[in-house]
């Protein structure tokens, strides 16, 4: 048996957004955010669940940064609420939602973790929604200000920013699909939301490298393998089509590639949204990529007949999902040969599994150990390979509110008992501190 060591410095972490954490939705001058109002809408959420309460970190953070310290975390990703901060999105900022992240990021520092602010989860404050959101390209300048408060609010203590968590989700599942917040079905919409996705991260990184001294800054993408579900050319062609839309249609623009030819002809769309000079603000150079992966894509042709995306045999987890931990070594070798981003990290990785506390008060989760153990081990390969990954981020800390799964689906690390928000670790929160003590991983 051996043990495959990580890099000296290699970050070891976990991740959590605002919305489905942090709870007190209305209270301190907080804001409504788009998700308030779509998580109180009837029929939008299963079992009708809110992120009103979700796992109350915002009175109990301590309490969670205790646990991350007893953990070993080497790092911590977190997202500001927008609506916290600045409650209308832009103008009169609320100085008990800024004392809150500073207190948060007090504590972090002072148990040895480091802070990794993303500025953007998806909860866009209702007011701005109301003005027509992410379609309309004010956005852009709302969030710019929203980066400057953030930036000269914590500047001084926070190295390592995020402007976006995948936008693709925020644009497409927002506002084509209708999935999550806003709820919008237009594809003109989607894509419009997507640009203006774009321009605000490229213009926050200008503005961050100016009011931070020494700041590293990037972006996170959910991304994924698209295979083909046969040979057949027309599997092979939705297979590229479907990976456009996920992978490249974000992925091009930042390396300064601009949007996809076929993808621009597929859409069929006016792009009169893209004004001269957007692409090159959209390209601005960035310190990393942050990676969100949990699972491929199987891709069968419309022609078929048959479900465009398919899921193939074997172990899935609770969400579904087929467990295939060789797509985040395909997906971190792909970007690194083709597109060349000078670092990344693994911003999420992690499963949902239907966890059971025993009667003694453990929560032992085998599957989830396994998973993470198989995923852990190809940041391992990809590291081996010459990928320069710096480090790697299990979601999610805590159970929480998974989005339009409300509290059915339970990804994290550390059990909580919503009744009574008693902080549970289970036995894989136990397992990766093992591998954070080690700074390595037993090879197969």
């Amino acid at each position: 048996m051996s043990v495959g060591q990580f890099p000296n410095g290699f970050l070891f972490g976990a991740a959590t957004s605002a919305y489905q954490i942090e709870g007190v939705w209305n209270e301190d001058g907080k804001g409504e955010s788009i998700w308030d109002r779509f998580s109180h809408t009837p029929g939008k959420i299963s079992g009708g669940d809110t992120g009103d309460i979700a796992c109350d970190h915002y009175h109990r953070f301590r309490e969670d940064v205790a646990i991350m310290r007893t953990l070993g975390l080497k790092a911590y990703r977190f997202s500001v609420s927008w609506p916290r901060v600045l409650p209308q999105g832009r103008g009169e900022s609320n100085p008990k939602g800024l004392d809150f992240y500073s207190r948060l990021v007090d504590a972090l520092l002072e148990a040895g973790i480091e802070p990794f602010l993303t500025l953007y989860h998806w909860d866009l404050p209702q007011a701005l929604q109301d003005k027509g959101g992410w379609p309309k390209r004010e956005i852009v300048d709302s969030f710019c200000e929203y980066t400057q408060l953030m930036a000269r609010s914590l500047g001084d203590r926070v190295r390592h920013w995020i402007t976006l968590n995948e936008p693709h989700v925020s644009a497409f599942v927002g506002h084509l699909d209708g999935r999550h917040a806003p709820g919008h079905q237009d594809l003109e919409e989607a894509l419009r939301a997507a640009h203006h996705h774009l321009l605000a991260h490229g213009l926050a990184v200008s503005l961050l490298r100016d009011l931070v001294p020494g700041a590293r800054v990037g972006i996170v993408l959910n991304l994924a393998p698209v295979h083909p579900a046969s040979r057949d050319l027309a599997d092979r062609s939705a297979a590229w089509l479907a990976d456009g839309k996920l992978n490249r249609w974000f992925l091009d623009p930042l390396a300064a590639r601009g949007y996809p030819e076929d993808m621009v002809h597929h859409f069929n769309c006016p792009m009169d949204f893209v004004a001269e000079g957007d692409m090159d603000r959209v390209a601005v150079p960035i310190d990393f990529l942050g990676v969100n992966y949990y699972t491929r894509l199987v891709v069968r042709s419309p022609e078929a007949k048959l479900p465009q995306e398919v899921v193939p045999g074997g172990e899935r987890t609770d969400m579904g999902w087929e467990v295939y931990p060789e797509g985040l070594y395909e997906i971190l070798g792909r970007l690194h040969f083709d597109y060349r981003f000078p670092a990344y990290f693994v911003a999420e990785n992690g499963a949902a599994y239907p966890d059971r506390m025993e009667p003694d008060g453990t929560v032992r989760d085998e599957k989830r150990i396994a998973y993470l153990r198989d995923h852990i081990l190809q940041v391992h390969r990809a590291i081996a390979a010459g990928v320069p990954l710096r480090g790697y981020f299990v979601w999610s800390l805590l159970n929480n509110f998974e989005w339009a799964h409300g509290y059915g689906k339970r990804f994290g690390i550390v059990y909580v008992d919503f009744p009574t928000q008693k902080r549970i670790p289970k036995k894989s929160a136990r397992f990766y501190a093992r591998v954070i003590a080690e700074n390595g991983i037993t090879l197969p």
